[in-house]
């Protein structure tokens, strides 16, 4: 085991359980943890990855600043739904950047699965861009994240990362229904 991934993938699960609490404290921890795992996924020549932990960081400098904007103006984290024509046009979007991405790191690179690794990639980002704007739906993109991104992981050989999104699938469902409490309260609204 690697200790720098298995300090990442510590920093990665305390960054997520902070996100399904809507805590603030998850952006310094989630900082820490994409510097980390960029290095480690450069040197499994996972490049898409590599990449998307560079995009991570300016992510969650702009996540922090909009939750504490709407913490700020609410008192607390508030959660947001897409309206049906927004989850089509981040679908359609993600879809087309994938396909380019994934030519270019199949084309121009030495990459490791590079379709496979772009599509997590490419959901990543609109799953991180997603949270940022505190919208239920990067829940569901995180699970299917977390689901594809295991064996992926164990065909590199990176167990401890493997295990994490194992560990990081069961905190989306709990950050999935927390986040729909807060946006619907406790009335048995169906899951968006």
């Amino acid at each position: 085991m690697n200790a720098l991934e298995a300090c990442a993938a510590a920093l990665v699960v305390a960054n997520v359980a902070l996100v399904a609490r809507r805590s603030m404290w998850n952006y310094p921890v989630a900082l820490l943890a994409v510097a980390i795992y960029g290095y480690v996924f450069a040197g499994a020549r996972l490049y898409s990855d590599a990449v998307l932990q560079a995009f991570f960081f300016a992510a969650n400098v702009y996540g922090w600043r909009n939750w504490a904007i709407s913490r700020a103006g609410e008192g607390e984290v508030v959660v947001e739904r897409l309206a049906a024509p927004a989850r089509l046009a981040w679908a359609g979007a993600g879809v087309a950047i994938w396909a380019g991405w994934a030519s270019l790191m199949h084309l121009y690179t030495d990459a490791a699965y590079p379709w496979w690794d772009a599509a997590l990639a490419i959901a990543s980002v609109v799953a991180q861009l997603l949270q940022a704007r505190r919208a239920i739906e990067s829940w569901w993109l995180w699970i299917a994240i977390d689901v594809g991104s295991v064996p992926l992981y164990l065909a590199k050989g990176l167990w401890v990362t493997a295990a994490l999104y194992g560990v990081l699938l069961a905190i989306a469902v709990a950050g999935l229904l927390e986040w729909h409490r807060a946006l619907y309260g406790r009335q048995g609204v169906a899951i968006a």
